[in-house]
């Protein structure tokens, strides 16, 4: 007898196929997670490159109040109204509403000390393919900080 006269045993019919489909279906499930994880990542990234740019511009929102002790020059001084202010001017200016699903200014946003500006924006991401399990999408938050400095 010959290895090609063999007869199948039985009950051992359509098992691969039952092991390709498990397989099939984990590479799309991998496929999905990794996708939905890089857009979640991406939108985060560009995110924080709006609040970099907001704090940039509120940063320079300070006013000159006083001669620094140390250096013999004027200070720059922020407050927490003009800083929230400037990165609301800043996100009106970009047009970063349009691109950001629930774009908002953190609360915590403004002048963490007399010098440094804090903005905190929140966003909402969609991501492809598994949307369907996560309808609300997924909040994001950026957080950037800049300091003002007055210089010749």
């Amino acid at each position: 007898m010959t290895h090609s006269d063999r007869e199948p045993c039985k009950g051992e019919e359509g098992q691969i196929t039952v092991l390709i489909i498990g397989y099939i279906l984990v590479s799309l499930l991998v496929v999905a997670v990794v996708t939905a994880v890089s857009a979640v990542y991406i939108e985060h990234k560009k995110l924080l490159s709006v609040a970099d740019g907001a704090a940039l511009s509120a940063a320079d929102s300070f006013r000159v109040s006083g001669i620094d002790a140390e250096a013999g020059e004027p200070a720059p001084t922020l407050d927490s109204g003009s800083v929230a202010g400037a990165a609301e001017a800043y996100l009106e200016r970009s047009g970063a509403a349009a691109r950001f699903n629930s774009l908002s200014l953190d609360p915590a946003t403004g002048a963490t000390d007399p010098r440094t500006a804090r903005v905190v924006l929140t966003a909402v991401v969609h991501p492809p393919l598994v949307n369907f399990l996560v309808p609300s999408g997924i909040p994001i938050a950026a957080t950037a900080d800049a300091r003002a400095d007055l210089t010749r």
